[in-house]
């Protein structure tokens, strides 16, 4: 949207605006991104005992320790969250490791059984990712990079794409040892509306509508912060761009020519294809390097990272955590989703863990064996019935 002077990308990041409201959530994100690695190492260590949880010798970890960012080494970092982690001594390896405590186990099997039951409203995500595709496919690698933001189960490929052959179609890819996940030629085509759209129609029948009803069909939700100063110059640009036409991201894009004109419709419609991508995840953000994986099938032909910092309105760019992470800005309000689902609920729990961090534990004892109490209940009803 705006051109910019020639700034290397690091000046151009630095140069942004930061919103303290996302800048305090991924501050403390970033420790459960943490959290979530070593749970993940603990929850695939296969067991010999069923009836054993399964655990992780302190002694891998602290190999592993740079790649995940335990600066103070694992037991530094497993002491700092007693609700999610417990040490103890394993007399079968003769050396100190680490297990999730029962809550955490619980969080997480709350978390498998969330995304199972919502496998239809995945199975019609992948199917929208695929139809924004300009090839109606995606490189498989690329999907498994944002399984989680989409709310995929682990094992994806079997539960998902296996089991629903009229929908989904694994082939090789143009390039070596390379897989596409395509969508069967026989699968009959669906019109699918984008999250823009859905606001805009709600937007439209609104009594306080101050936009007109013609300009409307090509506005985008826009937020500042407060405290960042729009200049007059900035929101004349910002009004001239939303009612710049485009096509809309599940619409096939023809007879673009790459004149100027072209090029800002263009860019808008890859504003509208990172959007929809942004709408289509979990929790309403992804890493910038992930999302980068997605750029060439969806036709994309500029800098991904340029798009977010260009419209400070619609996204928001936070560097916290030696990564860079954007969120869909009127998908939040006070570092917590607005419409909530089912699984991000489940995801809040154990951040909540990691926010608490080593307060009130006996407290938390006490809840935690009322909460096994009301989980052994409704286990007993479930059976009775």
């Amino acid at each position: 949207m705006f051109i910019r002077s020639k700034t290397s990308v690091a000046e151009y990041v630095a140069s942004r605006f930061r919103d303290p409201t996302f800048e305090k959530l991924m501050d403390k994100y970033k420790n459960l991104l943490k959290v979530i690695s070593v749970q993940d190492l603990i929850l695939a260590t296969p067991t010999k005992n069923n009836n054993n949880p399964p655990s992780l010798s302190l002694d891998f970890l602290s190999g592993l320790s740079q790649k995940l960012h335990l600066n103070r080494g694992p037991t530094h970092f497993l002491r700092k969250y007693p609700h999610i982690f417990h040490i103890f001594y394993d007399p079968i390896r003769s050396q100190p490791s680490c297990r999730l405590t029962d809550i955490a186990v619980q969080i997480s099997r709350q978390e498998a059984e969330a995304i199972n039951a919502s496998l239809p409203v995945v199975i019609e995500r992948l199917v929208r990712l695929l139809m924004m595709s300009t090839t109606k496919s995606l490189p498989l690698r690329a999907i498994f990079k944002v399984w989680r933001e989409l709310g995929l189960p682990d094992d994806f490929e079997d539960s998902v794409i296996a089991k629903n052959p009229h929908i989904f179609a694994v082939g090789n890819g143009h390039e070596p040892n390379t897989h596409v996940l395509k969508l069967v030629d026989e699968m009959p085509t669906r019109e699918f509306t984008a999250t823009v759209g859905n606001w805009r129609v709600m937007e439209c029948c609104g009594e306080d509508c101050k936009i007109d009803r013609m300009e409307l069909r090509y506005y985008f939700k826009q937020g500042f912060p407060s405290g960042m100063r729009l200049s007059k110059d900035f929101k004349a640009k910002v009004k001239e761009w939303q009612r710049l036409p485009y096509v809309g991201p599940y619409e096939e894009l023809v007879g673009n020519k790459k004149t100027k004109a072209g090029m800002k419709r263009l860019e808008k419609r890859a504003v509208a294809i990172v959007h929809e991508f942004l709408s289509l995840t979990v929790e309403k953000m992804v890493e910038v390097e992930k999302i980068s994986h997605f750029r060439k099938p969806f036709g994309i032909d500029f800098n991904i990272r340029d798009l977010f910092l260009d419209h400070p309105g619609i996204f928001y760019l936070s560097t916290k955590g030696k990564r860079h992470t954007v969120f869909l800005r009127e998908a939040y309000a006070r570092g917590q989703l607005i419409e909530p689902n089912s699984v991000y609920q489940v995801r809040r729990k154990l951040f909540d863990l990691v926010l608490l961090g080593r307060h009130d534990l006996a407290v938390f004892d006490l809840k935690s064996r009322e909460l096994d109490q009301r989980g052994d209940c409704g286990l007993q009803e479930e059976e009775s019935d």
